[in-house]
């Protein structure tokens, strides 16, 4: 069988951002790529279009097709012949340009994998979310950790009903790199997250609450209903929050809650989520993602590992795995599997079939739109000393 059969080919990727000094641009090059399903073809990979260009030779890319500009890329691949012409643009640059790289890439025709936060902010969200339901394109959202293959085994089993009714979800995502003030120090990733201007109107709730918010409702399915927030800023001079917790009220009558900390000394990236149900409950932590705990009173504690020939996994697990058990498997590989369920869509639509665009296993533009709700609502909230407002949006409604 051929690459990405029928159409026996690699898909052609363009990249806007990845260039000198990125990080996330070379995640999802080396996700989108680490299956042998696409290529990096073209690329826009700074707003500087000299260093775009420069960048190109770290990607491969054909110096022809290395542009100074996302505008110039689109124009030149429109008119390139079907057979050689990108296949999908993956954004990967600060918050404030999503949006306008990703609508113009969805109104040229072009299938769309953009990161998280989705926009700016949620008139922008909605507009993309307008532009994406106009057009046949595919369009995913990069919350990548749904793609881990425990986090699937997970949602499957909460799906079937293992744990029972869900009435609690914990989630947190604790980090510690912002303890000082390195922004001031002109350190780019730090720079532009903390910068209102480019982040948006939350600091650590943006950027990494949005992931934890984004799992508990990717497991359990559940509709939210009202939020409370408290955000604070504990670095003198810092613009954007770098601390906030808050608590979720769901329609089942379910409570949860979101911890995120940019400032916590010594954490690295650990993100924890904690699932109470009727039946049984679990436990996953990113920085041992290859291990889940289920428990149930009066039973042993279960750990579920990932194995992909393991009875106990679900198809869905099971399908996100790529080696044996015992075989570390991470981050890259989380990408590559939001990558590569957006893949089988993008050839269903090249084969000229309908694919589904809200119900999907990878994260949607519906999605984004909800994630930058959730934010809008969590900065009202704090603002309005924790006040509960609504988390209902058109968007969750599925």
């Amino acid at each position: 069988m051929g690459v990405n059969a029928p159409l026996n080919r690699k898909l052609r990727m363009g990249l806007v951002g990845g260039g000198p000094g990125s990080f996330i641009g070379r995640v999802h090059s080396i996700g989108a790529c680490l299956d042998n399903r696409a290529e990096v073809v073209a690329g826009a990979l700074s707003s500087n279009p000299e260093r775009a260009k420069q960048g190109a030779a770290d990607y491969n890319i054909d110096p022809d097709r290395a542009y100074g500009s996302y505008e110039e890329m689109f124009e030149a691949e429109s008119k390139l012949p079907d057979d050689t012409r990108i296949d999908f643009v993956s954004v990967t640059t600060p918050n404030h340009t999503h949006f306008d790289i990703a609508k113009e890439a969805v109104e040229a025709g072009f299938n769309v994998i953009c990161d998280k936060p989705m926009t700016f902010d949620l008139a922008q969200a909605e507009a993309l979310q307008a532009a994406v339901e106009a057009s046949d394109v595919v369009f995913a959202v990069s919350h990548n950790y749904t793609g881990y293959p425990l986090i699937r085994q997970a949602r499957a089993m909460i799906q079937n009903g293992d744990l029972g009714e869900i009435q609690a979800i914990r989630v947190q995502y604790i980090q510690g790199w912002l303890r000082d003030k390195i922004e001031a120090e002109d350190q780019k990733q730090a720079a532009w997250r903390t910068d209102p201007t480019k982040s948006g109107a939350a600091g650590a709730f943006g950027d990494i609450a949005t992931h934890a918010y984004n799992l508990g409702r990717y497991m359990t399915g559940l509709l939210p209903d009202q939020i409370s927030c408290h955000l604070k800023t504990f670095v003198p001079g810092r613009a954007l929050d770098d601390y906030g917790t808050a608590v979720i009220r769901y329609e089942n009558g379910c409570l949860g809650t979101v911890t995120a900390s940019q400032i916590s000394h010594g954490r690295e990236n650990d993100v924890l989520i904690e699932i109470d149900g009727t039946k049984g409950s679990l436990q996953w932590r990113q920085e041992n993602p290859n291990e889940m705990y289920v428990r149930a009173n009066g039973q042993p504690h279960k750990i579920y590992t990932r194995d992909p020939n393991a009875p106990y996994m679900t198809p869905a697990g099971a399908a996100a795995c790529r080696l044996p058990a015992g075989h570390p498997e991470g981050f890259f590989e989380a990408f590559a599997n939001i990558y590569g369920s957006a893949f089988d869509a993008m050839i269903e639509r090249a084969e000229g079939k309908s694919f589904e665009k809200r119900d999907t296993i990878y994260p949607n533009v519906y999605d984004g739109v909800e994630g930058m709700f959730f934010i809008q609502q969590c900065v009202a909230s704090s603002q309005q000393d924790a006040a509960w407002l609504s988390l209902k949006h058109a968007a969750a409604r599925r």
